[in-house]
């Protein structure tokens, strides 16, 4: 049976090169990189290399990127340090940000009383900067948090402009860019953002690992005790193989960028021209079929099956060797509609089954004929 693996948004497959550059460091760097011995000193040396050549793809200073275990342990450092320790007040975000950002903001609203402004989002799935502006009208000490892009839908939000805003209105900006990250270019010293959230499985990397971008003097502190490592950002010893197989999924996503996004956003076009072909009445949410608004690594569909057949859509898809989603795989067994979609469609549109497929150099338009011709079983 064939298969074809379309959820590269929730991870994506490994490379070679980067299985390699983790086997070999497992191998020869097993020294913990707090003992001051040389093999101690080869460890950290390899973490600092490692640190220096990730901030270089940004434009800042290795001192301001910091290890996690991925995006969601960052997400949670940066929020909780700036409401703890910068006596944020209020944080502005949106109801389509990802769960790592709504349920944190949440648990800190019963911890710490803090007030949550959500930001309006339009039909279309993007945010409505005007309301924004607006929410910046304050005197409490501000976090806006919004996801650089959707990882639902697929739209990129416009980050010169909020942090221009941001800066504005002396608030402090944090995004999410789990799904931009070695898929776009994020020059940090054009783009005013404070912090950023990054994980490695998302761009051919190792899961486990990731990392934040604080600013520096931004005042924000650790949340995890016991050693130094981290600067004092997180405890404990560091999985130095893990960050080798992130610098090197990072290089070789930032080496092959242009090629590998002509190569991925003609199969979305391709998936979009095709699936038009077979549904007319075919729906793709939020704005996932714009090339300039929305990100070339997925689409999101509303497909014109009947309810009954729908139930069953994504089981028989998997059945076929078809791995896609409904929504974030950190939802995936939840039996209630996707947070996002509820936001942005009305009640006829949420009872059909909307689809996420998400690709990656891996892909063929072998896969989408595929794909296409399965879903064409269920009209």
């Amino acid at each position: 049976m064939k298969t074809v693996y379309f959820d590269n948004a929730a991870t994506t497959q490994m490379r070679d090169e980067v299985i390699f550059k983790m086997t070999e460091c497992m191998k020869n760097n097993y020294g913990n990189p707090s003992s001051t011995h040389s093999y101690g000193r080869q460890s950290k040396s390899i973490i600092e290399t490692c640190r220096k050549a990730i901030a270089s793809h940004f434009k800042v200073s290795a001192s301001e990127i910091v290890f996690t275990s991925g995006g969601t342990e960052a997400d949670n450092l940066i929020l909780r340090s700036a409401v703890r320790d910068l006596g944020v007040k209020d944080i502005i975000t949106s109801k389509i940000e990802h769960h790592a950002i709504l349920h944190t903001v949440e648990t800190l609203k019963k911890e710490y009383g803090i007030q949550i402004s959500y930001v309006n989002v339009k039909s279309d799935g993007h945010i409505d900067y005007n309301h924004l502006e607006e929410l910046l009208q304050s005197d409490h000490k501000q976090l806006v948090s919004l996801m650089h892009i959707n990882n639902e839908i697929g739209n990129m939000l416009n980050m010169p402009l909020v942090a221009k805003l941001c800066k504005q209105h002396n608030a402090l900006f944090h995004s999410d860019t789990v799904q931009s990250i070695g898929h776009y270019h994020l020059d940090l010293e054009k783009i005013s953002v404070d912090f950023l959230a990054a994980s490695a499985h998302k761009f051919h990397g190792p899961k486990g690992v990731g990392f934040a971008f604080i600013r520096k003097n931004s005042g924000i502190k650790g949340s995890v005790f016991g050693g130094e490592q981290e600067r004092g950002f997180r405890a404990g010893t560091e999985a130095i193989h893990n960050i080798v197989g992130l610098d090197e999924a990072l290089k070789l996503a930032y080496n092959n960028l242009e090629t590998e996004r002509e190569y991925i956003s003609n199969i979305k076009t391709y998936f979009i021209e095709t699936l038009t072909d077979v549904f007319p009445e075919v729906m793709f949410n939020g704005s996932c079929s714009d090339k300039e608004r929305s990100t070339y690594t997925l689409i999101n569909v509303c497909l014109p099956i009947a309810a009954e057949k729908a139930s069953l859509l994504q089981f028989q898809l998997d059945l076929k060797g078809i791995a896609c989603s409904k929504g974030s795989a950190c939802q995936s067994g939840s039996s209630q509609n996707s947070h996002v979609l509820s936001e942005i469609l009305d009640d006829t549109h949420l009872k059909r089954p909307s689809v996420r497929f998400s690709f990656s150099s891996f892909n063929t338009k072998e896969d989408v004929d595929y794909v296409v011709a399965v879903l064409k079983e269920f009209v």
